[in-house]
């Protein structure tokens, strides 16, 4: 009997081209550990929320085992890192509609400097 996959990154893409299909723009929330690798001055309350858009990225790439791509901070090129373990969910930023997932805590969140995360947690709804 082989070992059972996780339906998160299948969910991740599913949301992610749904987004596009509708012309809004995909965001991910990551919940920041030490196997994460984003600039940790953009982190606050231990999560990062990030634009995975086309016009965002660059050779993204959202594989079973994690998320990768290039982007830019203040101006600033950066690649990022995130196992797919640390997503805690997917989302429109237009409309707030798309997928949470339950993520542990980390065992030392990353100190806090950035407002890059949205005020408030956005709408959570399913998307059918």
């Amino acid at each position: 009997m082989s070992a059972r996959r996780s339906t998160k990154p299948y969910l991740v893409r599913a949301i992610y081209e749904w987004c596009i299909d509708c012309g809004e723009t995909p965001f991910l929330s990551v919940r920041v550990s030490d196997r994460v690798v984003v600039p940790r001055d953009y982190v606050r309350d231990g999560e990062i929320v990030l634009n995975i858009s086309a016009g965002a990225t660059r050779h993204l790439v959202v594989g079973n085992d994690a998320i990768s791509f290039s982007t830019r901070f203040s101006g600033v090129s950066h690649e990022v890192y995130v196992p797919i373990e640390a997503v805690a969910g997917i989302f429109s930023r237009e409309s707030g509609q798309g997928m949470f997932f339950d993520v542990d805590e980390p065992a030392e969140p990353p100190p806090d400097a950035s407002p890059l995360r949205p005020t408030g947690r956005p709408r959570l709804h399913l998307v059918k």
